[in-house]
């Protein structure tokens, strides 16, 4: 296991210590599975997954991408995770503003970032019109076919951790670290 996998078992797992949790302002209070301890073998496999789907990435490219799909999904919980650790990582407070803004403030960002953003952006709200062909060939224009599969997987994984953070109700700021 890489040690970004075991950062990300890390936070999730030390928020969600015991069964559940009474989480207030997430679902009106109402008790939420621990998915760690209750499904322990798939919280392994997306671990895994992920791990993989970050390897060989630019680090500061990864962290990027997780921060949009977190503000796509409107999952608060990872989007204070990857912003904190952006920051860690050295990434500016001028950059990760613009983030939610990248099209219009273009210039912040490099073209790869910027196309992998876009794909970053089409694969999350995938049903509001599929992945358009442009994306996918601006996308492909960047980065080799072990890379842009590896940038997918990596989008499929920060929706996948956006959706168990929301579901199981995970408040920002609460991951411990």
């Amino acid at each position: 296991m890489t040690n970004a996998a075991q950062v990300k078992e890390a936070q999730f797992s030390r928020s969600e210590r015991g069964e559940a949790s009474e989480v207030k302002g997430a679902a009106g209070g109402v008790r939420r599975v621990n998915f760690a301890k209750a499904a322990p073998k798939a919280f392994k496999a997306l671990i895994g997954f992920d791990a993989a789907a970050r390897e060989g990435l630019d680090p500061a490219l990864v962290e990027l991408v997780q921060i949009r799909s977190s503000q796509l999904n409107k999952c608060a919980y990872c989007l204070h995770m990857h912003t904190t650790d952006a920051r860690k990582a050295g990434e500016s407070e001028e950059r990760l503003h613009m983030v939610a803004v990248w099209e219009e403030a273009a210039h912040f960002f490099t073209p790869k970032e910027r196309a992998a953003l876009a794909l970053t952006e089409a694969v999350t709200l995938v049903a509001q019109g599929g992945v358009p062909d442009e994306v996918y060939r601006r996308a492909a224009a960047h980065f080799d076919e072990p890379e842009l599969a590896r940038l997918l997987a990596l989008i499929f994984t920060i929706n996948t951790w956006n959706r168990l953070a929301l579901s199981t109700g995970k408040v920002a700021g609460t991951d411990e670290r």
